[in-house]
């Protein structure tokens, strides 16, 4: 049997990149899904390839709104039942020199980044802490943030993404040790450059902006990975499904890198 065979696994920021590749890890485990975004025919088209099995429901959410959130917790609930896993995933980098960035970037980053997934944790929390009350092992409840290696150490001219993403980290940790004694682990997922639509058209900038070949261009985002390449999304996925697992059980405050060895 699938290791997370019939759980509800809430995914936000589901329909591409990382996000969509949990989605199909996850199913692939047994999972049911809700699969939250912004762009609804884009999830929409996720469901359509996922096993029946997995029930996957699409629901367009803007996770930098109270009342948006709340719909659409309140819409999963009601069609898969109570939530047993959430995958904080969805994010938004945007790149400027610090003495050039305004207040409303700032905003933006942290909205987006760090007090969605306050917003999100929140809403799936009573769920949480019902599911690890009522399951013998008193493990069942996961939650597993998709931070960022910008989460564990600085970049240059994303100050505001990397503030929030360490604030994501922090608020990891904290929320750890407030759940542990009631069974829900509490994990971090830290990648490095990966291969997503937004690192490519990041890349295609820095191309159009300096006249390097799209090569070079990326060759200075994996510069600091030793093993020189991109993170692929499924290692990321494939990350998140051990943790959502019964043998992760006794993991929990951690912020795990994968990144090639760039943060050890």
């Amino acid at each position: 049997m699938a290791s997370l065979q019939g759980r509800h696994a809430v995914i936000t920021g589901a329909g591409r990149g990382i996000g969509a590749a949990i989605a199909r890890r996850l199913a692939g485990e047994g999972a049911v899904l809700t699969l939250l975004g912004r762009n609804l025919g884009t999830l929409q088209a996720l469901a359509a390839e996922l096993p029946g099995a997995a029930r996957a429901m699409p629901v367009a959410c803007d996770i930098t709104s109270d009342a948006s959130v709340a719909q659409a917790f309140a819409a999963a609930r009601a069609a898969a039942g109570p939530v047993a896993i959430l995958v904080n995933n969805a994010g938004q980098a945007e790149s400027t020199p610090f003495h050039r960035m305004d207040a409303a970037h700032w905003q933006r980053m942290l909205d987006v980044n760090l007090t969605g997934t306050f917003r999100c944790t929140q809403a799936a929390l009573p769920d949480l802490l019902a599911a690890a009350a009522s399951s013998p092992a008193g493990s069942r409840g996961r939650i597993v943030n998709i931070a960022s290696t910008a989460g564990l150490r600085g970049y240059a001219y994303v100050a505001a993404y990397a503030a929030a993403k360490h604030g994501v980290i922090g608020l990891t940790r904290s929320l750890a040790l407030e759940l542990a004694a009631k069974g829900i682990t509490v994990n971090a997922v830290c990648p490095g450059y990966t291969d997503t639509d937004i690192v490519r058209e990041s890349v295609e900038r820095v191309a159009a902006k300096t006249g390097r070949s799209a090569e070079q261009a990326q060759a200075e985002f994996v510069r600091g990975n030793p093993q020189g390449r991109l993170v692929s999304p499924a290692e990321v996925a494939d990350t998140v499904a051990w943790l959502c697992g019964d043998g992760a059980a006794a993991v929990t405050g951690q912020s795990i890198s994968v990144s090639g060895g760039e943060v050890m």
